[in-house]
């Protein structure tokens, strides 16, 4: 006579421990996530600052045509090359009128001149560009703009009158001729041409350089006028 088959029995402790095991595993995934999350977050985020940077440089390789130097969190990324001295920004003509009038003795003479010139406001690169990218914001450290020239177009002779016995004399030309530059120099500093400069360029890398970081110039050192002699 065949014996009847036992009923299974459920196991509780087995199926604890597989249970445990299996909570214990997703515990430990989820805790090896966790603890290397900082590092990938630190990997992605560098990378894209590094992507950040190469953008960066070649924004101011096509404008100013020179690498700055590039620092990501304050560690050098790029360093600087300079070709060229200076960046003209703006291009400004001016026009000046200076007039001699002199009496000797009854006799009057007069020279009237009117100069034409081109005023070339920039940045001395010499000075060095730097830009530091952070997570937040970007810093470029750049010299204050300056007048870096004025250049001569045209030179017209409004009056050439000479007096009965006090002549124009070569002196008196020469004399005029070279105080229309100083007076183009003038004009150029007193009509705002560095600031302008400054918010040319401004403008110029907030439309080459889309980055959801601020943007921030630092113009350092004071604004210093050179004179091409």
């Amino acid at each position: 006579m065949l014996n009847p088959a036992k009923p299974y029995r459920f196991s509780w402790p087995i199926a604890f421990t597989i249970i445990a095991l299996i909570i214990a595993t997703t515990v430990g995934l989820i805790f090896l996530r966790l603890e290397s999350w900082p590092v990938r977050t630190a990997r992605q985020s560098s990378a894209a600052l590094e992507r950040l940077g190469k953008s960066l440089r070649a924004a101011f390789i096509d404008i100013a045509h020179l690498q700055p130097r590039i620092t990501i969190n304050n560690r050098v990324y790029i360093e600087q090359t300079t070709p060229r001295s200076e960046l003209v920004v703006l291009s400004r003509r001016l026009e000046v009128e200076h007039e001699l009038l002199h009496t000797w003795v009854g006799s009057s003479k007069r020279v009237k001149l009117h100069g034409t010139f081109v005023a070339k406001t920039g940045f001395d690169l010499q000075q060095g560009i730097s830009i530091n990218i952070r997570p937040a914001e970007i810093v470029v450290q750049i010299p204050h703009a300056q007048i870096l020239g004025i250049e001569q177009q045209q030179v017209d002779v409004l009056a050439f009158e000479n007096g009965l016995w006090n002549r124009i004399s070569g002196q008196d030309v020469q004399s005029e001729l070279s105080i229309l530059p100083q007076l183009a120099w003038e004009k150029a500093a007193e009509s705002g041409l560095p600031a302008e400069a400054e918010q040319t360029l401004r403008r110029q890398l907030e439309e080459r350089i889309r980055t959801p970081q601020r943007l921030r110039l630092v113009f350092k050192d004071a604004p210093e006028t050179k004179r091409n002699e």
